[in-house]
């Protein structure tokens, strides 16, 4: 069902929380007191406020009254405000600005510096993330995803209003680079930043690199050139998680000196669904000087193979990884998987082997082939029938029990299978014949193979 347009950050999130649609809180959290309003607020006498606000897909387009939001969300750390109609950053100046600044100052809340109040915008333009924003001072963490805030650019005078923030999510919001610049600048404890389905090309490199973040999701762009992702290191010489997936890198072009200097902190990286085609690049990888974790799922190079081949490739390539595609990297299967890799190369031209394989030499030695081996169960037998004086050769199929070879055996040795007994003979085992006196017993369990015997009498001799 379509959300109703022109909704306010504070109407709907005074029908959420009512006490008729939210009447118990749910984790940390406090019950608001609100005393009567003006005729027509939306407010109630009292409101079940958690610390963590989910307001995604409510048609918001404006902020409300900010007094209102100041008293409400002063204990908010986390809000959700995705798939919304949020189209500005910025606040513009109202007759309410005076009155606001008085009230915060009487809350004990920091007054807004004037120049984030005097962004100059378009009559129509509503005060939106900013107003919001500035109102919630214990917030850590915003989504602002799939709201359509390519629409403007976030000015430094407001971007103040999220200085708290640690973790921001702006995943198809097409908040340009100017815009992601300013956050940087103005957020001097952001942590994680998720930049996800922005149609970015190119990444564009700030004037100052930004040494708090740790975290960068920046998967389902279109961040083709390995140039690009190099600036991702400038900016954030702390990263220790860069999540890349779905971005068709088609190589890593750079030496392994210079990656180590570009990502000295790098710990996780996901690669899923790139376009890698080389073992070159997977090789690359160990030149991160700090990496633990690597994703490799879907890349062109991996195709051809194996599903137990592309990961024993990939973690006898890679030395220190000990988690692959979210699965940890075991002691045995480590050394499993090196052996396998010692024998994949052990008839490639000397040429053509990669380095890893003579390392790997020196740890193992040369190892010969493993000998195959077929351990599917055998689906018949040859087998002599002796009965009276008689010996018949024949083949049984061994997925049959022994009531169905009774009946096989029915024409051989003209006696009815009720007055039919069979006893089963291994020609090497030491000991006597078997009876197979369990009518539903399947033949493969007593292990015949080609030459045993199978000895019929009649109950009657």
């Amino acid at each position: 069902m379509d959300q109703p347009s022109g909704r306010s950050f504070m109407q709907v999130l005074c029908e959420k929380y009512s006490p008729e649609n939210f009447p118990y809180r749910r984790g940390p959290g406090i019950g608001v007191h609100v005393p009567a309003t003006p005729q027509g607020s939306p407010m109630k006498d009292r409101l079940n406020l958690p610390s963590v606000l989910v307001l995604n897909s409510c048609g918001i387009t404006c902020a409300g009254d900010e007094r209102e939001i100041a008293a409400f969300c002063a204990h908010v750390s986390e809000l959700d405000l995705s798939d919304n109609k949020l189209e500005d950053w910025h606040e513009t100046p109202d007759c309410h600005s005076c009155s606001f600044h008085t009230a915060q100052m009487r809350k004990g809340l920091p007054r807004l510096s004037s120049s984030s109040l005097l962004v100059l915008l378009s009559p129509a333009t509503e005060a939106l993330v900013s107003k919001i924003v500035s109102n919630v001072p214990q917030l850590e963490f915003l989504n602002l995803s799939s709201n359509p805030l390519n629409l403007s650019v976030l000015e430094r005078t407001c971007a103040g209003s999220f200085s708290g923030v640690r973790k921001l999510v702006l995943n198809n919001s097409k908040a340009s680079w100017e815009t992601v610049h300013t956050i940087l600048q103005e957020l001097p404890d952001l942590e994680e930043l998720f930049l996800c389905l922005n149609d970015y090309q190119t990444v564009s490199c700030p004037s100052t690199c930004c040494h708090s973040l740790k975290l960068l999701h920046i998967t389902d762009n279109n961040l083709q050139d390995w140039t690009e992702i190099r600036k991702l290191g400038v900016m954030f010489p702390s990263l220790d998680t860069l999540v890349l997936a779905n971005n068709h890198l088609n190589a890593i072009e750079e030496p392994n000196d210079s990656l180590a200097r570009l990502f000295p902190n790098l710990r996780s990286i996901s690669l899923h669904k790139s376009g890698l085609q080389s073992w070159e690049d997977i090789d690359k990888l160990n030149s991160f000087p700090k990496l633990e974790e690597v994703r490799l799922l879907g890349i062109p190079l991996l195709q051809p193979y194996t599903t137990e081949e592309r990961r024993k490739l990939v973690i006898a390539r890679l030395p220190s990884v000990s988690k692959l595609n979210g699965s940890v990297v075991t002691d045995g299967e480590r050394e499993d998987s090196e052996r396998f890799f010692i024998r994949y190369y052990v008839d490639v031209p000397q040429e053509e082997v990669p380095f890893r394989y003579h390392e790997l030499i020196t740890k193992y030695g040369k190892l010969e082939p493993l000998a195959e081996v077929d351990l599917r169960p055998q689906s018949s037998a040859k087998v002599e029938v002796h009965f009276n004086d008689q010996v018949e050769e024949m083949s049984i199929r061994l997925d049959q029990t022994v009531a169905e070879l009774k009946k096989q055996l029915k024409t051989l040795v003209q006696l009815p299978t009720s007055n039919m007994l069979l006893y089963y003979l291994d020609h090497e085992a030491p000991f006597g014949p078997e009876e197979m006196k369990y009518s539903s017993r399947a033949l493969h369990s007593f292990g015949i193979r080609d030459g045993d015997k199978i000895y019929v009498e009649s109950k009657t001799k």
